[in-house]
């Protein structure tokens, strides 16, 4: 397996996230960048429509806005022998403890291969889990 390449510097300045996203992707060498942006569109797809893209903690993620805070929906990564999903919450990993039993994963979030992308009926859960979270959290 190929070593993951270096991130990209991302300039601080530049507040365009989807082309930060975009250059984080190219810098992944395959087949995890394949995979990782089959699961870029099954998270466009699963998002509100107003969820807006960027990086977040070195990885590419979806934001959502509710009512006055911002907060990320779900962050995804590229590592050496892994591919890793990161639902933004340990209470989603919980509540979705049965679904993700085949996947090595902490409290945090969960590993997949780099050759497989994940189910786009299982990614959809894990947003609607996140979305209801949040709205709990906002007292809708």
């Amino acid at each position: 397996m190929k070593k993951v390449a270096k991130r990209p510097s991302i300039d601080p300045a530049v507040d365009d996230g989807p082309a930060q996203v975009e250059a984080y992707l190219s810098a992944v060498p395959e087949p995890a960048q394949t995979t990782l942006r089959k699961l870029r569109a099954h998270l466009r797809a699963a998002v509100p429509a107003e969820a807006t893209e960027l990086m977040s903690y070195g990885m590419p993620a979806f934001s959502w806005k509710l009512g006055r805070k911002q907060a990320c929906l779900a962050g995804y990564a590229a590592f050496k022998h892994h591919c890793g999903y990161f639902p933004m919450s340990s209470a989603v990993m919980t509540v979705m403890a049965e679904d993700l039993q085949a996947f090595p994963s902490s409290k945090g979030g969960f590993q997949f291969p780099h050759d497989q992308p994940l189910p786009v009926t299982l990614v959809r859960k894990l947003v609607k889990a996140r979305l209801v979270e949040l709205e709990q959290k906002d007292g809708r």
